[in-house]
């Protein structure tokens, strides 16, 4: 097998042992076999997020009878065969009127619980966008075109969510409030930097950290003020001003009965990408597992420590493989397809042009990268060359943001379809000796 292949079969091996970590339904399962869910009147769940439904089906395996109602807003196509728990396809990352309907049903579902039920909220990646139900009296349209802005400006996760939440009837211990005094347990799978409880699908049932100031700040910031929906201005501008009241901080009466659990998160996924890495040979060398920023910078950054490898043998030794995990930004320039996977295997393609024996891998956990059926891609030192060849000059499409079609022309595209799970991005450069 040619090197080059080798590179790219050992890469998706690492990838694969990586996502195996991540896997949700074990998580789940092991988290509620240690709670006596029989001294409950009813058990009620629900949630949000990409691996939503994969968590559900590991309740129902569990909970199984004692489970009285449910429902999950999952996005298109990430399902799992369900029984007692009813599954509705909606939106991501802009939400719809599928996922507001759901949001609805699942606000009217915790409110309806009492003092001796137990709301089971399973909660994973994408769940801020998929649990969209508008503060009276915002409008869909107003969220939809709030959430284009804050993802086009490149913002971060903590950032979009601390608007999300102040623009939200459920999210931001929302949930929590309109539970209580039910028992609320739940089981987070983390796909935000630092695993913070608040920030990992907008915290429905965790205090808020942030506040209506945070929310018009993120406005300020990315010069969104006069570009926002005027109504959304409005809602933000009354909060600060404490027209509005806040969503719930920690100490809320709410909170006296709700319970927070992280079962799955990047660092799992990336330890395991490491220990797999072992397995085959190389050096693993884990760069972090809370990278965030623009995505081409951190491409650079990783292309230049694998030239720094092959140069001088610093900071470790060929056979490599560096890992990092986290969630980048893309800050749109241009109107491709692609996703921030994708953008950071064609800009390490770039900086490591001519460099032979090394490959930059990138995808997403959950098996989409944008708003593409890929997960990520892969490119090494020959990817620009290959893409001139067939008429492509790398540079136009990275300005472009139009990572897909580059990559899909070169064969290149890592796809898995949706994986059941979702804790960030898992990123690898591979350095053959």
């Amino acid at each position: 097998m040619k090197p080059e292949k080798t590179l790219r079969r050992h890469a998706l091996s690492i990838f694969q042992a990586a996502l195996k970590a991540a896997n949700p339904e074990l998580a789940v399962t092991r988290e509620l076999r240690r709670i006596d869910a029989g001294k409950y009147r009813r058990v009620i769940v629900v949630g949000a997020g990409k691996a939503s439904a994969a968590m559900a089906h590991a309740a129902e395996k569990v909970l199984g009878r004692r489970i009285a109602a449910g429902l999950i807003n999952t996005k298109d196509g990430h399902l799992a065969d369900l029984k007692r728990i009813e599954l509705n396809e909606c939106s991501h990352p802009v939400p719809d009127a599928r996922g507001v309907e759901g949001a609805r049903r699942i606000a009217a579902l915790a409110e309806e619980a009492g003092a001796e039920d137990l709301v089971l909220c399973l909660i994973s990646g994408g769940g801020s966008a998929l649990l969209p139900l508008p503060a009276a009296p915002l409008t869909l349209e107003e969220k939809q075109e709030t959430t284009k802005l804050l993802l086009a400006c490149g913002a971060t996760i903590h950032e979009i969510n601390a608007v999300r939440k102040h623009l939200s009837g459920i999210k931001g211990g929302q949930l929590a409030r309109l539970a209580a005094p039910a028992t609320v347990l739940a089981l987070l799978l983390s796909d935000v930097v630092g695993d913070p409880l608040d920030v990992i699908g907008s915290g429905p049932a965790a205090p808020d950290e942030s506040t209506f100031g945070d929310a018009w700040g993120v406005i300020l910031k990315y010069g969104l003020e006069d570009r926002a929906p005027g109504p959304v201005r409005a809602r933000l501008e009354a909060g600060v001003r404490g027209e509005i009241e806040e969503t719930p901080k920690a100490g809320d009466a709410c909170f006296r009965h709700a319970k927070n659990v992280i079962v799955g998160s990047n660092r799992l996924a990336v330890d395991a990408a490491a220990a797999r890495a072992k397995a085959l040979g190389y050096r693993p060398l884990v760069l972090s597992t809370t990278i965030e920023g623009e995505t081409r910078d951190v491409a650079w950054m990783h292309a230049a420590i694998a030239r720094e490898v092959v140069s001088t043998g610093r900071p470790a030794k060929a056979p490599v493989c560096l890992i990092s995990g986290g969630e980048t930004t893309v800050t749109l320039r241009g109107k491709g397809k692609g996703g921030r996977n994708q953008e950071f295997a064609l800009a390490a393609a770039m900086g490591l042009k001519g460099v032979p024996g090394v490959l930059a891998f990138s995808a997403g956990t959950d098996g989409t990268d944008g708003p593409t059926d890929a997960a990520g891609a892969m490119g090494d030192g020959a990817t620009c060359e290959r893409g001139a060849e067939m008429g492509m000059p790398a540079q136009e499409f990275l300005a472009n943001n139009d990572s897909y079609p580059f990559f899909e022309a070169l064969g290149d595209l890592v796809m898995t379809g949706p994986t059941g799970t979702n804790v960030m991005d898992v990123r690898l450069v591979l350095v053959r000796a």
